[in-house]
């Protein structure tokens, strides 16, 4: 299972390694998940050198296709990995809102970070306005149809995120039973990978989807900004794998 934190636009880099040394306090019995942490890219840096030598991976919030070239704002695989970050997450659903993110971008982030050796958390999901029109399904299926494409293989290191957009920074969840039947259609397009949900995953809602038969971990937003919350749901992920 994996649990990965999705910190946005948020912790400068002392915040962030003042976070990483608190939070490897409470480490001890989180063994049985994997587990990452995403700062901005200012704060990457510091992530890295905090967690040094423990088993929390730092991935980025993107990657751009391209090893190099005239791409103002934009951060290659290997700059990442110069830097000693383990993998990037692609397509999440406010790139795509806010700054123009399609499935064909995603893919060809997602293609150049996988190629790279970078680990890779690609998202997907609706809408509110798709969900209510009967269109879930479609959409999740052009999504993932797009990534699959890229990266035809299976590749342990690619995860798929399942976030309906209607519940990300709203307060809204899917039901475990909403969120199972997503993960269900999407390991029918793309069998191969863990597929994680992403949605207000909180302390008091962790259990009831991750215990989902579906579900392999969760992208977390709000809640991994705060250590005892993100380290809540982490030994809540290692209690559901023990057992």
């Amino acid at each position: 299972m994996l649990i990965a934190g999705n910190w946005k636009m948020h912790k400068g880099p002392g915040q962030t390694a003042e976070f990483c040394r608190a939070f490897l306090g409470e480490l001890e019995d989180i063994g049985e998940v994997d587990i990452v942490v995403s700062p901005p890219f200012t704060s990457l840096q510091a992530a890295v050198e905090a967690l040094d030598g423990s088993a929390v991976a730092v991935y980025a919030q993107n990657v751009h296709w391209e090893r190099e070239g005239a791409y103002t704002g934009e951060i290659s695989a290997e700059m990442l990995q110069a830097h000693g970050v383990a993998g990037a997450i692609v397509g999440h659903s406010e790139r795509r809102q806010y700054f123009g993110e399609t499935d064909e971008t995603t893919a060809r982030r997602a293609y150049a970070a996988s190629e790279a050796g970078l680990g890779v958390i690609a998202c997907v999901g609706e809408t509110l306005e798709e969900r209510e029109a009967g269109e879930t399904e479609a959409v999740l299926r052009r999504q993932v149809e797009a990534i699959a494409a890229a990266i035809p293989s299976p590749d342990s290191a690619l995860r798929i995120a399942y976030e309906p957009v209607w519940a990300i920074g709203t307060g809204k969840t899917a039901t475990p039973e909403t969120a199972q039947e997503a993960h269900a259609f999407i390991r029918s397009v793309y069998p191969a990978g863990q597929i994680l949900y992403g949605g207000s995953v909180k302390p008091d809602n962790a259990e009831e989807l991750l215990a989902q038969p579906g579900v392999d971990g969760a992208l977390v937003g709000g809640a991994s900004l705060d250590v005892e919350s993100f380290s809540t749901i982490c030994r809540t992920a290692a209690r559901l794998s023990r057992s």
